[in-house]
């Protein structure tokens, strides 16, 4: 089985150790979301699935995707303009919440420094991102032994891959399979919270996610 096309990034990757600016940041965080959606759109077997179940993988697994997506890009992970973004200097919080806060953001950079050490590459990425979005514990799925096929399929894809790819590595599969479960330590909300609430105020994540998906590339962010 072929590992499904890398996802095509263009100008938003970053070179490590990039300080940037609020508003960049959060439009850098728009953009590796959009091209998490556009790129379930585009790999085998998901545009066939039914919408309702297209929409029910989505939400379920976004902000693995997007932790995967970061750390693909190397999105800078610095913490004080992230807590700007997240609005934590603009008004008065609580020592507790800031200090949970900065918690999750080194959660977040811990996720995303371990799978920028073992030098994951496009194709790899591609099959680690297909194993997290089909997932059989969506709710509602119309079939989920069916999509628990299409997660072995991504699966034997990344095997296989990785056997021709690097072969002096025999541990290197199951490294990379390793780091999945720890996506899920990574904060929904809190991602929400750091990126995406100057973009959308309290627009929920999952709403945007399905109204990206039904309207494809014409989608527009609520400024």
């Amino acid at each position: 089985a072929e590992p499904s096309p890398p996802s095509r990034y263009g100008s938003q990757c970053m070179q490590p150790n990039n300080i940037m600016g609020i508003e960049n940041i959060c439009e850098l965080a728009a953009r590796l979301l959009f091209s998490a959606v556009e790129w379930a759109r585009n790999i085998p077997f998901f545009p066939d699935l039914q919408i309702t179940d297209q929409v029910a993988l989505l939400r379920l697994t976004w902000s693995e995707l997007f932790v995967l997506n970061a750390a693909q890009c190397s999105m800078p992970l610095h913490v004080a303009p992230l807590l700007a973004a997240a609005g934590l200097h603009a008004s008065p919080m609580s020592a507790d919440r800031v200090v949970a806060f900065m918690d999750h953001i080194r959660i977040f950079q811990e996720q995303v420094e371990k799978l920028k050490a073992l030098h994951v590459d496009s194709a790899e990425y591609s099959c680690l991102k297909a194993i997290v979005l089909f997932t059989s514990d969506a709710c509602g799925l119309s079939d989920a032994a069916h999509i628990e096929s299409l997660q072995e399929k991504s699966q034997c894809a990344l095997e296989e891959y990785v056997r021709s790819q690097s072969p002096n590595q025999p541990s290197r599969f199951g490294k990379l399979l390793l780091r999945l479960p720890s996506l899920r330590t990574v904060s929904s909300s809190v991602i929400e919270q750091l990126f995406f609430v100057r973009l959308v105020g309290k627009t929920p994540i999952e709403t945007l996610i399905r109204d990206m998906l039904l309207s494809g590339s014409s989608f527009n962010w609520p400024y």
